[in-house]
């Protein structure tokens, strides 16, 4: 047992990481031993894998939420409601890659190419990588119904499930939406700013900061004044924490960030980046974007010529100035919200880590 986080003068993020770790650690080893189910502990082998090395940026907001509102002196229900948010964070992921047709997540193979490696030992390459995909479809449903259990089993009161539920639903409905704009978008290339920013909101401000800010607060009893403070902070901060994995995924070291930085260009993601970048362009520059982005065959010497166009129409460095915009814009909720002093700065110290990264 981790020592309560409430009793802690400020809120601890190794302690809330190394709390949840355990939670879902201990979850999937009760899944082992309830079955003679001889596939279950491979299964369960691989999201135990999948969700090591994870950020664990919503646990983290959802315990700040909590530990903002007074918490309690038992915060074991609070780690388990964390623990599922990092369980659905799992399914959402898997499928992502799945949606995306990536080879890589987190320095490692994605669950389809494992699940298609492990396959073709014994079939060929074709029925390998559709067994791959089809395992994974299912393993993202299996992470999606343990998510559900976590919840089920954190010994929430009623008054808990009936102010938690609600924001699950919607932040897994958000997420789909958001989800599925992305998908509509990609290949549809447009230099429509906001209609980046529209998926943004869903996919990333919505289900990344907001509703486990939400969630945490709304256990320890949050009125409507803090919710809102909560949300003004963050979708200015999950927008630019979004324009930040654009850049990484153009141009950061995929031996830090762990992912090919080209697959967004060869996906045709329509991005922020790529949408200043059109408004910008002249023709040929525009005629380029339009027939590299979207090659799913893109080579670095095409990747090159996209990021030199990137350059060249200032388009970098206008996701750069967007983001600096929102987080000037998320701190200043922070002058404004009803926080104690210890909540703002822990706010202020997440901020930094979701802007200020490399990976």
């Amino acid at each position: 047992m981790t020592a309560p986080i409430s009793t802690l003068d400020a809120l601890d993020s190794e302690i809330v990481l190394k709390s949840v770790d355990d939670a879902l650690a201990d979850f999937l080893a009760v899944k082992n031993s309830a079955t003679a189910q001889p596939h279950l502990p491979y299964l369960s082998g691989l999201v135990r894998d999948f969700l090591s090395g994870g950020k664990r940026i919503r646990p983290l907001l959802c315990a700040t939420g909590w530990r903002a509102m007074g918490g309690g002196d038992d915060d074991e229900p609070m780690i388990q409601i964390a623990a599922c948010l990092e369980m659905f964070h799992a399914f959402a992921l898997i499928h992502d890659d799945v949606m995306d047709n990536s080879d890589t997540r987190r320095g490692r193979s994605t669950i389809h190419r494992t699940m298609a490696a492990h396959r073709a030992t014994s079939r060929g390459a074709e029925e390998a990588d559709w067994f791959g995909v089809s395992a994974a479809v299912l393993l993202g449903d299996l992470t999606l119904t343990w998510s559900d259990e976590l919840l089920h089993q954190a010994g929430l009161t009623p008054g808990q499930l009936a102010a938690v539920l609600p924001l699950l639903a919607e932040m897994r409905t958000e997420l789909m939406l958001g989800q599925y704009l992305d998908l509509h978008a990609t290949g549809e290339l447009t230099a429509d700013v906001d209609a980046t920013l529209n998926v943004y909101r869903y996919k990333t401000a919505k289900y990344t900061i907001e509703r486990p800010l939400h969630i945490g607060a709304a256990m320890a009893g949050a009125g409507p004044e803090a919710m809102a403070a909560f949300t003004a902070y963050a979708l200015p901060l999950g927008e630019a924490f979004q324009l930040r994995d654009d850049l990484l995924g153009v141009y950061g070291d995929p031996l830090i960030t762990g992912k090919s930085r080209m697959d967004d260009l060869r996906a045709g993601k329509n991005t922020a980046l790529t949408a200043l970048a059109l408004s910008a362009a002249d023709g040929e520059q525009t005629a380029r974007l339009r027939r590299l982005l979207g090659d799913p065959l893109l080579d670095e010497e095409g990747a090159e010529t996209v990021r030199g166009i990137f350059e060249a129409t200032r388009a970098r460095d206008g996701v750069e100035r967007m983001i600096d915009d929102r987080r000037r814009e998320a701190l200043r909720a922070l002058d404004r919200a009803p926080f104690t002093a210890d909540t703002v700065n822990t706010l202020e110290q997440i901020t930094r880590m979701a802007i200020v990264r490399d990976s």
